[in-house]
Parts: structure tokens; sequence; C-alpha cells
């Protein structure tokens, strides 16, 4: 089998799609042969967690270690240079097609509970491409007998057909930007930067934004466009409050700065410490969340 496990190929009047079932993220998503994502190859391991789900908690953890409802856990650090613990438990194992269609697939992920985090899941999402673009439905239940502390999200790397990085144009709509330390952890709160579109050129991000501007639909969005008319919007419901936005300046060489990752989280980094923005999944408890990927071109 493929180092990304099984592949399940949707399709949809030129968009297609390719879902893997390690991590049960997003390989691939083209337009009329145009690639909009910073994919990877089959037999490869997905670089820099690209396109994988993030769960039970996005971003860093400090010290791998949190209390919820008067207990401490301790997780392993799997980023021992912040000595954190990152992006959750789902991201490495296989998950397994529930639903097939022609223009959608439904994987499902069933994860034990586990020194760390005692808290049974099962996680499914369900990807589906069509004319608006890619959308990604998650669904999460708490099939434990106790409350669970929970976050989830995503990690596709977003591109455009033509261009590269520094002069894309980026667009984020967002009031906040949350302020790291040395181990890239929160630590505070600033202004945000690109509330209006402008060159992305030498900046570097690794920053998690909130109090996004909303439509009526309660949806927020994040923009990348180029000066011949390409763009693409990444979309999220309001069950993502948050967004990771980052540069790709700490990836492989061949990788580094050739798209930007722009990550929807329902909760910021370290929210197992925090609480910020954490959900109390209570047993038998349902939580659910929307986002998608609508690429758009001017005539």
């Amino acid at each position: 089998m493929a180092l990304s496990g099984e592949q399940w190929s949707i399709g949809y009047g030129g968009r297609e799609a390719v879902i893997v079932g390690v991590g049960g993220g997003l390989r691939s998503f083209t337009v009329d042969g145009q690639s909009y994502v910073d994919g990877y190859a089959e037999d490869e391991i997905a670089p820099g967690w690209a396109g994988h789900i993030l769960a039970p908690w996005p971003g860093r953890l400090a010290d791998g270690r949190y209390t919820f409802d008067g207990r401490t856990y301790q997780l392993p650090l799997n980023e021992p240079d912040t000595r954190t613990a990152m992006h959750g438990l789902v991201g490495w194992l296989r998950w397994r097609a529930v639903e097939v269609e022609s223009s959608s697939v439904s994987l499902e992920c069933e994860l034990p509970a586990q020194p760390g985090y005692p808290f049974p899941l099962v996680l499914r999402t369900r990807w589906s491409v069509g004319p608006w673009g890619l959308r990604a439905a998650h669904y999460v239940s708490n099939v434990g007998e106790a409350p669970c502390p929970f976050g989830l999200g995503v990690h596709p790397y977003i591109r455009l057909p033509h261009g590269d990085l520094p002069r894309w144009s980026l667009a984020i709509g967002a009031k906040t930007a949350l302020t790291t330390d040395e181990r890239r952890l929160p630590k505070g709160h600033s202004d945000a930067d690109f509330t209006e579109a402008r060159p992305i050129g030498d900046t570097v991000l690794d920053t998690t934004f909130t109090d996004f501007q909303r439509d009526g639909a309660g949806v927020a969005a994040v923009r990348l466009t180029d000066g011949d008319g390409w763009g693409v919007d990444v979309w999220m419901d309001e069950s993502f409050g948050w967004a990771q936005v980052y540069t790709g300046d700490t990836l492989e060489v061949a990788r580094r700065r050739r798209s930007i990752a722009i990550e929807p989280l329902s909760c910021p980094p370290n929210a197992l410490k925090t609480g910020e923005g954490l959900v109390n999944l209570p047993p038998g408890g349902l939580w659910s969340g929307n986002w998608g990927i609508k690429p758009h071109r001017r005539k």
C-alpha cells in the first residue's frame, strides 16, 4: 500500500480531488487541470502535515500537558525543539471509507481512549466537489462516558496556478492576530495585518487570526489572488473561529514559500491548556463544522 494509504478520486465538471486514507486528508485539488493545493505524491509521507486533519487539538500544546475536569494529563512531545505536542492524534491514523460516490467520499476514524487523552471519539469527514469547488464537512462524536475537551483543524497548503508566493495578494479579513513567544505559542493579541488585500512579498507568517468578518450566513473567507485575475477563497463556517496562516518558511527547501497554508481552526493553538475556544463535548455529543476551497477567476 502507498505511504499515504488508500486513495479516493472524486470529481465534478472539471474539478478533481484526491483524498487519502492516512490522515483522512486532501492530497490534491485541481480545476480544469490547474492545481489549487500544494499536494504530494501517492507514495510519499505528507510533508508539513499537508492536507491532514488535526484533532483532537490543532497547533501546539505547551509541554504536552493540560488539565481537564480536575485531572492533569500528559501527551507525547512530537515537536521536541519547542517542547510541544502538536496537531493531535489522528493525523497519521488510517481512515476508512464509509460512503463513496463519484463526487464525494466520507471517511471515518475511530480514536480510542489512550494515555494522555482517555476520551474515545469517532470522527467522520465528507469530502465533496461541485460547482462551488471543494467542501469538507466534519462530524465528531464523543462515544465515551465522560465529557471531553476537543478542537479540530485542517492543514491545506494553497497555491495559485500562476505566479509565485511573493507576488500573490492575501486578504485575511480578520481583526485580531495572536502574538507568539519563542516556542511559537500564543502569548497575546495584536491588530491583524492583511485585513485588506496586499502582496505577500517577503512577509513571514506563521500566525493565528481571529475576529473574522462574516457574511449573513456566518461564513468567513481568506482570499489569495494574483495579478492576472486568478484567485481562491478558503471559506469556513462559524464552527471555525480561527485560522492559521503559514508561509512555509520552515519547510524543506524544495517546498519553502511555494504555497501558503490556510488552516481553519475551531480553537487556537494551546487551547487544551488555556481553554480558549475549546469545545467541552458531552457524552453522546456531536460537533460539526464546514469549510471549503473556492477557486475563482475574474472575467
